[in-house]
């Protein structure tokens, strides 16, 4: 029974007043001595609380996809098959260099087999059906895990079938579902009739499982030795996927990362740090020091701590990145780093920083998503 179905639901709160009603039945029938008749009816009190609390949860984390599958929640779901030393990728070269691909390396065939995959749909309530799936085995990171993939209504127009299409990763804060932007944000029901009536570029939009360690630890979308390569699970190995099965364009002008919370963290991040890939970065109520995030793992390292920060990354590198990042926040969550990063930005980086008001949730991440894809058509426009 999925977590986030319809029938699991049903059956929590069908729960609720089956425990009131064995509660009522049974109250006066408990026999033995008095401590036993207390222990009992105690019991039967926590019951119906426990029922109550497990629809409440069970409503909250459909309405917000916090937790994709039973594995997320229980912690029992380790996505990482091996941890490779992976080689760096070079500003110059990668995904959107000249004659390179996703992996850094020269896109040849007679070196690298495509990464041809099999999509079926979601199959969850809460997701579009035009929203697939893959399972990706990821041959750099040795990360395996689940795809998100949608595709603008213009890819399977036959006015548009000689035509390569831009690319957004999509990123969830943790603990997140891949499922979430599409669910909760309602990205693609928004941006639909926006990218028809051609006020939205026709993104293809791309949402990898983020949450990798059974330890219910956030890896910080980052390479750490012995531990995962969430970094290059999301810069390589997801976009050689799409580069191998897509009409993509493997320009980095042509591609972009947006996430919120820790995956605003993220977007960033990669965004900074890998403009041979992504021409710009979204980060809605993000951060800038990994240790926001108490469980994150490039927090419990001094080293990591330093070089997984995005505003670092900025300020060290040699040459300012071609990247546009769109930073917004409320005061004391996601603002003042938005504005950190613009301080510290040299051209040809720009920031733009947009104050919001409200709590750290998806009633303030999902009326913005209108405005920042209009943002980013303005810095990835559509191609004639």
């Amino acid at each position: 029974m999925q977590l986030t179905g319809t029938p699991f639901l049903l059956l929590t709160i069908v729960l609720v007043p089956i425990s009131i009603v064995v509660a009522l039945l049974l109250w006066g029938r408990v026999r033995g001595p008095k401590p036993v008749q207390a222990v009992s009816r105690i019991a039967m009190l926590l019951f119906c609380q426990l029922t109550a609390v497990l629809t409440v949860f069970v409503m909250v984390n459909n309405a917000n996809l916090i937790y994709g599958s039973w594995d997320d929640l229980l912690g029992t779901g380790n996505h990482v098959r091996a941890v490779p030393n992976v080689q760096a990728q070079t500003d110059d070269g990668g995904a959107g260099g000249a004659g390179a691909g996703a992996t850094g390396q020269p896109n040849n065939d007679a070196q690298r087999a495509k990464v041809i995959q099999q999509f079926k749909p979601v199959g969850d309530p809460k997701v579009p059906n035009d929203v697939q799936t893959t399972d990706l085995k990821g041959a750099v990171s040795g990360v395996d895990g689940e795809v998100l993939v949608w595709l603008p209504p213009q890819y399977n127009d036959p006015a548009f079938k000689d035509k390569t299409f831009p690319v957004v990763e999509l990123l969830p804060g943790w603990p997140g579902s891949s499922k979430t932007w599409f669910g909760t944000l309602k990205v693609s029901e928004q941006l639909k009739p926006m990218m028809q009536s051609g006020q939205v570029a026709p993104f293809i939009l791309v949402s990898p499982r983020t949450n990798l360690l059974g330890d219910s630890t956030d890896t910080g979308c980052a390479d750490v030795p012995g531990k995962v390569n969430a970094d290059a699970w999301l810069s390589r190995d997801v976009p050689q996927m799409v580069l191998d099965n897509f009409r993509v364009d493997a320009s980095p002008d042509r591609w972009a990362v947006a996430g919120y919370s820790a995956g605003g963290h993220c977007a960033a991040k990669l965004a900074v740090e890998h403009p041979n890939r992504y021409r710009a970065g979204v980060s809605l109520s993000g951060y800038n020091d990994p240790a926001v995030e108490d469980r994150s793992l490039t927090a419990k390292d001094p080293q990591l701590r330093e070089a997984a920060n995005p505003l670092n990354i900025l300020k060290s590198a040699k040459t300012p990145p071609k990247t546009a990042l769109y930073v917004s926040g409320n005061k004391g969550d996601g603002l003042e780093a938005g504005e950190a990063l613009k301080a510290a930005a040299k051209a040809p980086t720009t920031v733009t920083v947009q104050e919001t008001s409200g709590a750290h949730s998806s009633d303030v991440w999902k009326p913005m998503v209108p405005g920042v894809f209009t943002w980013l058509t303005g810095v990835i426009p559509v191609q004639h």
